[in-house]
């Protein structure tokens, strides 16, 4: 059978094995060279203690910092954090936009972004102000969070910020991509499958619906593809583009 070696043993036993044998050569009345043997196993006992003592005084290696990663987010889970910050500006504030902005770290499919923007108003203090979530690490995005725009002054009757109450607001915006893929966006991505997909969520006053613009392209102005959908229901509306 293989006993262990001394490179295994920890060092107590280790120590009280090499004492063991320096006494056990010492109390030997037949053996001439016990000085000697007994030189030896404490040179070697001393060189096991003097091992272990520059082992244990290495200090330890740092832990290297975990470098930030981009979060994503899809509209609803972003506009969740916005909404509370809004809601601390002024109580009865109201949403009257939402809408994705474009980051080199995403490309908006599967309806996430890194950073989502909207816009509220208050009909009391009759003014609006914008407020942006950022899960960005790309160079130049906002700094990670919730941050805010200045305020500006809020007409009630224009139509293109007429304010909508949460509660229509029951499409995500990964559904809305959904949608949008089964009616023309999957064959634009299949030509060019990290072409960007935006989104803005606003109020048709005409309809008095809530919609989604799912836009192939980094605006409404260069997409490739738009398509509308119901934000309440999911449904299908029209290609506007």
């Amino acid at each position: 059978m293989k006993t262990p070696g001394l490179t295994h043993m920890e060092p107590p036993a280790m120590s009280e094995k090499i004492l063991g044998m320096a006494f056990a050569k010492q109390n030997s009345l037949h053996n001439p060279k016990k000085p000697a043997y007994l030189a030896v196993l404490l040179a070697v006992l001393l060189a096991f203690l003097a091992g272990c003592s520059s082992e244990s005084s290495k200090p330890a290696e740092s832990a290297q910092p975990e470098q930030p990663k981009t979060d994503l987010l899809t509209a609803r889970s972003a506009f969740q954090k916005l909404y509370v910050s809004a809601r601390g500006w002024a109580p009865d504030a109201k949403p009257y936009r939402i809408e994705s902005i474009a980051t080199t770290d995403a490309n908006g499919h599967d309806g996430k972004w890194a950073e989502w923007k909207a816009s509220f108003a208050s009909a009391t203090q009759r003014s609006e102000k914008t407020y942006t979530w950022s899960g960005s690490i790309a160079q130049g995005a906002p700094e990670r969070g919730v941050s805010f725009g200045h305020e500006d002054s809020y007409t009630p009757t224009n139509s293109s910020t007429q304010v909508f109450d949460m509660a229509f607001l029951k499409i995500d915006s990964d559904q809305a991509f959904d949608t949008a893929q089964k009616h023309g966006g999957d064959k634009v991505l299949e030509k060019a499958a990290n072409s960007p997909v935006s989104y803005i969520c606003d109020w048709n006053h005409n309809t008095n619906e809530l919609i989604w613009h799912v836009i192939y392209g980094i605006s409404q102005s260069d997409a490739k593809l738009t398509v509308s959908v119901n934000a309440s229901t999911g449904e299908f509306m029209r290609v506007e583009k």
